[in-house]
């Protein structure tokens, strides 16, 4: 089975920041979980580099825009090398292989006559690349994700027939039976565009005259393709369109494709639309994201307040930034973040929780044990309690990208264990009862490992330390896909009888 999972290309007129950080590390959380349950995944993500915006800023600096992208694009890349990201494919719209994509589509779609020469006049905003309708605009007349005033522009371009979809969208939209069906998440979301697309489409510019930093249209050099038409195409350029049809038929259409609201509609509509016109399949599932604040206030540079991925790492740590980061808002919704309630949480969860689950079982095995997994039985129905907790609803939350709702699950599991340290007293049977001593601290490790299992695709890096330290067996990725497989604790365990543990040191520590 295959996924296909997109971030969106991320416009390189800026270092990543807190939001591009939330989507690529959702979809690197799901990519891992994907391929844990043996499916053949492909993870792209990349970035957006021409338009009218990349020439100036690079302008500004002092740079040729290639240069200028090539530092931007670098950055990108170090910072999901930073989060630990495992995307397969990462694609820049300044490739060849991507030229040559965009030329393809672009010459199908022509042929067609689905592009033809006008002029148009209209309130252009630089910072969104696009033109807006009046009513598009908000009650100041500014740009509604800006809030800046469009500048009236009027060229003559070449325009791509959206308003011919019309219908053959909304029939894809509407109808879950249509063999074509785009699932647009959240339901909301949905409903807006259908919203939209019952009040009906307006053809749109697919070419500037005036910009020439782009890929030049191939029968009017005069133009440059616009810079969301040629960014949208990159998901099939990453796949081998079009020089690599085996690559292309085994990964497109798309799985999932994940960004913020602000694109939506460009994905859910004048994606599908350009696909069709070039008879090519739809991506199966849209999901957009929320925007965020902090601490109520709106993030920008002017205010100074925009949260880097370099900070959160900072004062987190790696492992622990990319829990934090998609469990406090619920995907698909707006939110609020503060540094107070991401100290709060990883102190909650990971310090007091789990952290400390980890350290008093390691302490008594220490102490008792000389650091070394007892000979015991393994109480299997306290171990089947813990699964329990993870196999009810999890699976279902990570395949619903309910990322927060996973998370209860873990923390329900690690509560239940450390509710049963207190039951068990362990303190107290190392003077009276070292034989049920054994079998107690033999399962709490054998939960622990469980609970490593479904942390891996969150906490790769922190997951198999814990691997390490209950003197699990086996390469951990390798052991939770064949657990996930055929769902069987070995009846020795994970962590052998008589294996070495490792002390834990302190995992998580605790920030004042």
């Amino acid at each position: 089975m295959k996924f296909y999972i997109t971030t969106p290309i991320y416009y390189v007129n800026d270092i990543p920041h807190i939001g591009h950080s939330y989507t690529t590390i959702v979809a690197d959380i799901v990519a891992r979980w994907k391929r844990l349950n043996s499916f053949d995944v492909y993870f792209l993500t990349g970035t957006d580099e021409h338009g009218a915006k990349i020439a100036e800023v690079a302008k500004a600096k002092g740079k040729k825009p290639q240069e200028f992208c090539d530092e931007m694009s670098a950055k990108f890349r170090a910072t999901w090398k930073l989060l630990n990201i495992s995307n397969d494919g990462f694609i820049r719209t300044t490739e060849y292989r991507h030229f040559i994509a965009v030329e393809n589509i672009v010459q199908i779609l022509f042929d067609k006559g689905l592009i033809f020469k006008k002029k148009y006049g209209g309130m252009y905003c630089i910072g969104c690349e696009k033109f807006f309708a009046k009513k598009d605009l908000d009650k100041n007349g500014h740009c509604p994700f800006h809030k800046t005033k469009p500048i009236l522009q009027s060229e003559e371009n070449y325009f791509f027939k959206l308003s011919f979809f019309k219908d053959a969208l909304l029939e894809r939209i509407t109808d879950v039976n249509h063999k074509e069906y785009i699932n647009i998440l959240p339901e909301e979301r949905k409903n807006e565009i259908v919203g939209k697309l019952k009040l009906g489409l307006e053809d749109v510019s697919f070419s500037r005259s005036t910009i020439e930093w782009g890929i030049p249209l191939f029968f009017d050099k005069s133009q440059t393709v616009y810079v969301w038409a040629d960014a949208l195409i990159n998901y099939i350029t990453a796949v081998g369109y079009p020089s690599d049809e085996t690559k292309f038929k085994n990964y497109w259409p798309a799985d999932v494709h994940l960004m913020a609201k602000d694109i939506l509609w460009f994905h859910s509509v004048v994606w599908p639309a350009i696909l069709m016109g070039a008879q090519l399949p739809l991506p199966k599932t849209i999901y957009s994201h929320g925007f965020f604040t902090l601490n109520g206030n709106k993030m920008s540079k002017s205010l100074g307040n925009v949260i880097s991925p370099q900070k959160l790492v900072e004062n987190y740590g790696v492992d622990a930034t990319r829990y934090l980061v998609v469990t406090l808002i619920p995907f698909g919704h707006d939110g609020d973040i503060s540094w107070q309630g991401l100290t709060l949480k990883y102190n909650t969860d990971l310090a007091n929780n789990l952290g400390n689950l980890i350290s008093r079982t390691l302490k008594v095995a220490e102490k008792n044990f000389n650091l070394k997994a007892p000979q015991a039985v393994l109480n299997l129905d306290f171990v089947k309690n813990v699964e329990k907790k993870l196999k009810e609803s999890f699976a279902y939350n990570m395949d619903n990208f309910q990322l927060h709702k996973a998370v209860e699950n873990l923390q329900s599991a690690i509560t239940l264990v450390n509710i049963q340290i207190e039951v068990d007293a362990p303190w107290k049977l190392a003077k009276t009862d070292k034989s049920k001593l054994a079998m107690c601290i033999f399962s709490y490790l054998q939960a622990i490992d469980i609970i490593a299992m479904y942390l891996l695709s969150f906490m790769p890096s922190l997951a198999e330390r814990i691997w390490q330290i209950t003197g699990a067996s086996g390469n951990i990725s390798d052991i939770t896909k064949k657990y996930f497989t055929n769902g069987i604790i070995p009846e020795g365990g994970f962590s052998v009888s008589g294996t070495d543990l490792k002390p834990p040191g302190v995992l998580f520590p605790r920030i004042l």
